[in-house]
């Protein structure tokens, strides 16, 4: 279901509904990181399923719009805070690309002349 609607998103004209379904995939992913890093301890927590139901119904009933809430509310200001929405991204002093970043994007040979 999640899928198609993100392909008729994606085909109709409109922006809105684009953004939506970003926001919820972006989110949904975090969620789905989250609960596999966290898995040994979410098997204590009875209703763990139930309530990762009711979250994702709110994340993507467009009644709700929770998704594009969350995004607007914590990612966005994060993305915001590192510099990714220019595509440059900053180290939070503010000094540009991290050394770890710098030394993943040489090719190879590069990194060991400097």
């Amino acid at each position: 279901m999640n899928r198609y609607a993100s392909v008729i998103a994606i085909e109709s004209p409109s922006k809105v509904d684009d953004e939506q379904w970003l926001a919820y995939w972006i989110i949904y992913s975090f969620l789905t990181l989250m609960e596999m890093l966290l898995q040994p301890v979410l098997e204590w927590i009875p209703f763990w399923y139930d309530l990762k139901l009711v979250f994702v119904a709110w994340l993507v009933l467009p009644q709700f719009k929770g998704a594009a809430f969350l995004y607007h509310r914590f990612v966005r200001e994060n993305i915001r805070k590192y510099g990714l929405v220019d595509g440059n991204w900053k180290s939070p002093s503010g000094k540009g690309k991290n050394k770890f970043v710098d030394f993943i994007t040489n090719k190879k040979g590069e990194h060991e002349a400097s």
